[in-house]
């Protein structure tokens, strides 16, 4: 080994060991920040040793480099971009798009590694002629090779169609035997994988390209009808599929921190797949194959459970200066008022009139996982005032006043009522066990599961209509004049 590939082993090793702080440090929301920009160092840090010491078998170096600095201006320009344009509504989506992107990556390699392997066979080092095994080298290559095509393919497309979904622009679809047809498409894939790594790789071109369409194709159907109350467990699913990928372009390429990274990011996401599921009492293969959140594309709904009453700002106002235990409970609505800095301030002069006030998080609240502890570390919003469902559960029994700021399915008792309910067995915040309940809402239209919810007709529940920025805004302005 001389130099150069000395000098590149450590940089991956330094690489991987920022990625392994860097996750560990995206654990809590006073690191996160630090821990994000030691992972990105040390890919920059990767980036810049594969381009500086890199040499092949034969001795040289990377060629190309305007290509290769010319696509990393490029991504680089547009990546910042459109990361500083995000709204923290639309971030779901974002995260979506760049989970494809990542995908996309490890397909192409695949697709490149492939041609290269087709190139370089020669027959005649192989006895018998005619139909032969590869040598061991290359059957795990092209196994590795045809896993990062299928996954990156799937993870794309999966993940372009979450995208289109959670951004509005595409709505849930599904026929009838669509699980059949998804079944075939991925037996008939393994398949032609099989017949790949078996045949001389000039005789399997037309297979694998037909591999790729139909992986493509099998990612595009999988997530279509997938409810959309659903789609925080897909974003993540897909999230881990685009590391296991990018893990296997790190094998092919016997690249440390490529390798690392996948992995780190692939165990992560089936992590938080299994976490989210269970989160939800419900089992991966009823998450994807279920009908949760289909209700909610056709418009139907439990019905109403009776009349709600409303509660006006200055009623509110008292309630909530005189109590000593608040909780607030924010949800995809405070994310769409982008309220989280009002809701803040709320909190802080609630805290000086001598009200201990926290915030319960349910783990599937929002559109995409951990997006309202995002959400409230935006606004500075005290770590240690955040509260997981587990412990602010037994609390509630205690609390003077609960107020629900545009959350829906995570509040709602049918969940634990209702066996006909598509949400029946998901664990909830059990905001009806507090003294009051306000739930402020933009109007009484279902939430992202579409089915109507029972907490808004309990006697304890009162409605505060309007957006959630600008009835936090009235509620803090009668406080301080009360």
């Amino acid at each position: 080994m001389n130099l150069m590939e000395s000098l590149l082993l450590l940089i991956y090793l330094i690489a991987s060991i920022t990625f392994i702080l860097g996750l560990k440090m995206l654990s809590n929301p006073k690191t996160a920040r630090n821990g994000n920009l030691i992972a990105a160092a040390g890919m920059a840090l990767a980036i810049i040793g594969t381009i500086a010491f890199y040499t092949d078998s034969s001795g040289e170096h990377l060629g190309n480099h305007l290509w290769i600095l010319g696509g990393l201006a490029i991504g680089g320009i547009v990546g910042t971009m459109s990361a500083k344009k995000v709204k923290m509504t639309d971030m779901p989506q974002m995260v979506s798009l760049f989970n494809g992107m990542g995908g996309a990556c490890a397909a192409l390699i695949s697709i490149i590694e492939f041609k290269h392997l087709v190139h370089d066979f020669q027959p005649e080092l192989y006895a018998g002629g005619g139909y032969t095994y590869f040598s061991t080298l290359d059957g795990v290559s092209l196994l590795v090779i045809m896993a990062g095509l299928i996954i990156g393919s799937v993870s794309f497309t999966g993940s372009m169609i979450a995208w289109a979904k959670l951004d509005g622009r595409l709505n849930d679809f599904a026929f009838s035997g669509q699980h059949i047809v998804n079944i075939l498409l991925l037996l008939v894939t393994v398949g032609l994988t099989t017949m790949i790594i078996f045949l001389r790789p000039e005789e399997t071109i037309e297979f694998f390209y037909a591999a790729l369409v139909l992986s493509a194709v099998y990612g595009i159907l999988f997530v279509l009808p997938i409810g959309g109350a659903d789609m925080p467990v897909v974003i993540s699913l897909l999230n881990s599929f685009t590391g296991i990928a990018a893990a296997c372009g790190g094998f092919l390429y016997d690249n440390t921190a490529m390798l690392t990274g996948g992995i780190l990011v692939g165990a992560a996401g089936t992590l938080l797949t299994i976490l989210m599921c269970n989160a939800m009492n419900r089992s991966l293969l009823n998450v994807l194959i279920g009908s949760f959140g289909v209700s909610a594309q056709s418009g139907q709904s439990t019905g109403v459970q009776g009349a709600h009453k409303e509660m006006s700002i200055s009623d509110v106002a008292v309630l909530m200066s005189y109590s000593s235990k608040v909780v607030i409970v924010p949800g995809y609505g405070l994310a769409v008022a982008q309220a989280q800095h009002v809701c803040h301030e709320l909190e802080k002069l609630l805290t000086e009139k001598g009200v201990e006030v926290t915030y319960a998080i349910h783990p599937v609240a929002g559109r995409m996982p951990g997006h309202m502890n995002v959400l409230l570390a935006e606004a500075d919003v005290p770590y240690e005032k955040l509260k997981e469902m587990e412990e602010i559960n037994d609390e509630f029994p205690s609390v003077d006043a609960v107020l629900v700021l545009g959350a829906n399915d995570v509040v709602n008792p049918a969940a634990k009522t209702d066996p006909s309910s598509p949400i029946y067995g998901m664990p909830i915040l059990e905001v009806e066990s507090a003294k009051h309940v306000i739930v402020n809402k933009r109007s009484m239209k279902p939430g992202y599961a579409g089915i109507e919810n029972e907490l808004f007709f309990r006697p304890k529940t009162s409605m505060l209509f309007g957006d959630s920025k600008k009835v936090l805004q009235d509620l803090i302005a009668e406080i301080k004049n009360l």
